[in-house]
């Protein structure tokens, strides 16, 4: 972490620090788009004062509705090599930026946004509101703007040869009483990251530490506004920390450029956000369905694959995509995409059994972008350049994960065809979805990478989106372009457009399964509309009770999958197949029904969800209630889509307490109703946790009894209504998504749109029908 200041009076130890300090001249553009700030580090008050003086430029510009960038740069000759993010992937809505002079200062506006310069030249401070003016959001203030070095020079003349020096840029945008900020990326501590230090630099730690997988230089404040910082290079970030009033970005670079967006909801911040860096593709319905691995570390072949199967569908939960981990391969060969040929003595054979006796519909296989030395795939990999180099010409190798492993360049498009090919070989075998795992350790110094524009550095977080676009598009190219379906740890901004995420190696613990939510709400609110995580833990042996409760929040991730290191996750194992009603068989087997019932809910808010850049679940519950203070500290339950609220039970004894905001919410379970604002208690039987339905909603579910996720979304459903005023509405879509009909509720009390349903379609009215439901233990504490 590099930290500017000791204390609010001292620089830090070895740090020479300029500030911004006047605003010396404001420059607007020809088409009145941007400004130009010229920003020396010391006041200015006379022709002399402008000799052997440091300046700042700043470019502020109007980018689209409700969007201002601002850039800061020092010495404007650097070069700026990429990787860059690609932004507005889907093309850039028109600016409409105006330039306001007045007594208050000069104002840019764009759209909705606002920032205003302060009118006095020798007051350096910008300011960001709402057009309007209701809104105030955040500001440049005071020495919130400048670049420092490391080690401190002690005069400007050894500044000439800048090898011995590094050189940072800086940004501290003001926190305000009560602001709290959340989002970065995936990350488990703390959900409000106010009083912390944050590394933006993607690290293979778990989920137990404070190092991310998928670190997202975006955050959102709980006052209505975010700000993206467009590098996919190390940011060091002092959130609340260093300076407790302000939130510090700093990144090596003569440059820094970070952009603020405006909401005011965080449903319009987000999407805003993703016209920015890109919305998620569209996921098919099937991938919603079970999802089973075979573990990590433990042994299959045909037999223990059938087994588990035939095992899942006779104890009433079957699977819909099974997953083979990294042992399809032999030991030291990774990923070198040849099966195991002792295991596997003729994949695609073996894969088209499991398909045609009906023990799953898809296949996934895990890869990742690390070459073992010992595989079929390194010599043509080596031999043809399309591994990673060192500065003296020879393969990039280590022994950590595979011995003497390179590192697939993703800067070389004939290395990228290459590992296309690749792909397509599992695909003929029958392979449907891809887990692309790790891209986190990313090598920045004693490399030379094939293109050699791009800055080595800038590559290390970078190289995420590059590896899971090249197997998306691979995906997309064979099976179409809505049937792409990754399974990705590692991310950086924009990756939200090739879903979806895991959360990566979590403990088997109640800690963890907490830290996992944490972390599911944090992506969720930098722009990721799918996410996912390991069903009962990944490192350990879950006890039955922790196994179970984890399948009641996995089941209502928008996609779930059972998976483990060293032992196996399927539900007879963890209890020694307690056959009851609270076993671990029963239990997987409700929840899994329950999630194919809910089937025409969560695919059609998963379109909406995919339209505005929101997460599916884990949605914050901020996100749907921005406006009570309340909801900006829940990170212990979340909605699924904007209907539901579920808390999952973290206690062996099954209790948990949990918040509901102002309405009237119903319980899915029992239909008994709650009044909120307010927090309850309840304990639950493992088939159970809360899930409350808010007032005015309608809910279509699909019939008992349904066998996985794709069936026809119109046809046999029941229509609930819960609390329903004229005008509440639910759309419902086909297996592609689209819109079939829109259920509107009348003022005669009738629901439009029904005509389009088919079979037979049941309605309810105070919630839904509980006849056929199993028994079920809520006890209100």
């Amino acid at each position: 972490m590099v930290r500017l200041r000791d204390g609010m009076w001292l620089p830090a130890e070895g740090i020479r620090t300029e500030y911004a300090e006047d605003v010396y001249t404001i420059t607007p553009s020809k088409d009145e788009q941007a400004l130009s700030l010229l920003c020396p580090t010391k006041h200015i008050h006379s022709r002399g004062d402008t000799l052997n003086q440091p300046t700042l430029t700043l470019e502020v510009a109007a980018e689209i509705d409700g969007v201002i960038s601002i850039e800061a740069t020092h010495w404007d000759g650097a070069q700026n090599n990429g990787p860059h993010f690609e932004l507005f992937p889907d093309g850039k809505p028109a600016s409409n930026g105006k330039i306001v002079r007045g007594d208050n200062g000069t104002t840019l506006q764009s759209g909705s946004l606002s920032a205003t310069i302060h009118p006095d030249p020798h007051t350096f401070d910008i300011q960001f509101h709402s057009t309007d003016g209701s809104h105030h959001l955040t500001s440049l203030g005071n020495r919130s703007v400048g670049f420092a070095y490391s080690p401190a020079p002690s005069t400007p003349m050894q500044l000439a040869n800048m090898k011995d020096f590094k050189h940072y840029m800086f940004m501290q945008t003001g926190l305000s009483v009560g602001e709290s900020v959340h989002g970065l990326g995936e990350r488990f501590g703390a959900w409000n990251k106010v009083g912390q230090a944050v590394s933006l630099w993607n690290a293979d730690g778990g989920t137990s530490s404070d190092q991310a997988y998928k670190n997202i230089s975006f955050w959102m404040s709980n006052r209505g506004y975010g700000v993206f910082i467009d590098t996919p290079g190390k940011v060091d970030m002092e959130i609340g920390s260093e300076r407790t009033c302000r939130v510090q970005s700093v990144v090596e670079s003569q440059r820094l450029k970070i952009y603020i967006i405006y909401g005011p909801s965080p449903k319009e911040v987000l999407k805003r956000y993703t016209t920015l860096t890109g919305k998620a593709g569209k996921v098919p319905n099937w991938s919603f369905g079970l999802w089973l691995t075979t573990s990590f570390t433990t042994n299959y072949d045909e037999g223990t694959v059938r087994s588990f199967l035939e095992g899942m569908k006779e104890r009433g939960a079957p699977v819909d995509v099974f997953h083979y981990d990294c042992f399809w391969m032999k030991a030291f060969t990774w990923t070198d995409f040849v099966f195991d040929s002792e295991r596997f003595p003729d994949p695609k054979a073996q894969i088209s059994r499991l398909k045609k006796d009906g023990l799953c519909k898809k296949v996934c296989v895990w890869i990742n972008p690390y070459i073992a030395q010992h595989g079929a795939a390194f010599k043509t990999a080596a031999a043809k350049g399309y591994l990673l180099k060192r500065t003296n010409g020879d393969v990039w190798q280590w022994d950590l994960w595979q011995a003497g492993m390179g590192l697939l360049d993703v800067t070389n498009p004939e290395a990228v065809r290459w590992y296309t090919k690749c792909l397509n070989e599992l695909f003929d075998k029958g392979v449907d979805a891809i887990k692309t795992d790790f891209g986190e350790r990313i090598p920045t110094e004693d490399v030379k990478w094939h293109d050699s524009s791009v800055d080595a550095h800038k590559m290390h977080n970078y190289y995420a989106f590059a590896y899971n676009r090249i197997v998306y598009e691979a995906l997309q190219q064979r099976f179409g372009k809505d049937e792409a379906v990754l399974y990705a740890r590692a991310a950086c901004a924009g990756t939200q457009r090739f879903p979806l995420q895991w959360g990566g190696d979590c403990e088997s613990t109640p800690e963890a399964l907490a830290e996992s939510v944490r972390g599911g709400l944090s992506m969720g609110l930098s722009g990721f509309s799918f996410w996912s995580c390991d069903i009962g833990g990944f490192e350990g042996s879950p006890p039955p009770w922790i196994y179970k409760r984890w399948v009641a929040m996995g089941l209502l991730c928008s996609h779930s999958r059972l998976h483990g290191s060293n032992s196996y996750r399927v539900p007879w194992l963890i209890d020694d197949d307690d056959r009851s009603e609270e076993g671990c068989s029963t239990t997987l087997a409700k929840w899994a029904a329950l999630k194919n019932r809910l089937m025409p809910y969560l695919y059609a808010e998963a379109m909406e969800s995919i339209e505005n850049g929101l997460p599916l679940s884990l949605r914050s519950v901020a996100v749907e209630f921005p406006d009570d203070p309340t909801s900006w500290f829940l990170d212990r339950q979340f909605m699924v889509g904007s209907r539901l609220l579920a808390a999952p039970v973290f206690e062996e004894s099954g209790e948990v307490e949990f918040y509901l905001p102002r309405g009237t919410w119903t319980s899915y379970f029992t239909n008994e109703t709650k009044s909120g604002p307010g927090w309850f208690k309840e304990k639950h039987g493992f088939g159970t946790l809360p899930l409350y339905v808010r007032e005015n909603t309608i809910l279509v579910l699909g019939k008992r009894g349904q066998s996985g996720p794709v069936y026809d979304y119109a046809t046999d459903v029941e229509v609930c209504l819960y609390q329903v005023v004229p005008g509440a509405a639910a759309a419902i879509v086909d297996a592609n998504g689209d819109v079939v009909t829109q259920l509107v509720a009348e003022e005669n009390g009738n629901i439009k749109g029904t005509s389009q349903l088919s079979g037979k379609v049941t309605f309810t009215k105070m919630g839904r029908s509980l006849e056929g439901d199993a028994p079920v233990s809520i006890k209100t504490l």
